[in-house]
């Protein structure tokens, strides 16, 4: 069975992709949260971040030909701007760490 064909896969992809629509969603009215929200949600970004790592990994290791391939266009993407998949995790986590800073 190929990597997109697992219903685990398919299941995490979807939840990931509506997990993050919907924080980034709310993330509009972030200016208008109290200390305790803002709390919330960079919590709640973290751990869909840590998701979003654990997920990319689990297509650099597959040997599945179309994992690699989603693997290696990520990183052309990314490439393109200067910057690896590790480079955007960090900057994703060095703003997450900035918006603590602002509301401690």
């Amino acid at each position: 069975m190929g990597f997109f064909e697992s219903e685990v896969v398919q299941q995490e992809a979807k939840r990931l992709f509506e997990d993050y629509q919907n924080l980034v969603q709310l993330g509009g009215d972030y200016g208008k949260f109290d200390r305790e929200g803002k709390k919330l949600f960079i919590e709640q970004m973290e751990t869909l971040m840590e998701r979003w790592q654990i997920f990319m990994k689990r297509f650099e290791l597959s040997e599945d030909f179309m994992a690699q391939m989603t693997v290696q266009q990520l990183k052309t993407q990314l490439g393109q701007f200067g910057m690896t998949p590790q480079q955007m995790f960090d900057q994703m986590h060095q703003t997450l760490e900035r918006m603590k800073a602002e509301i401690a």
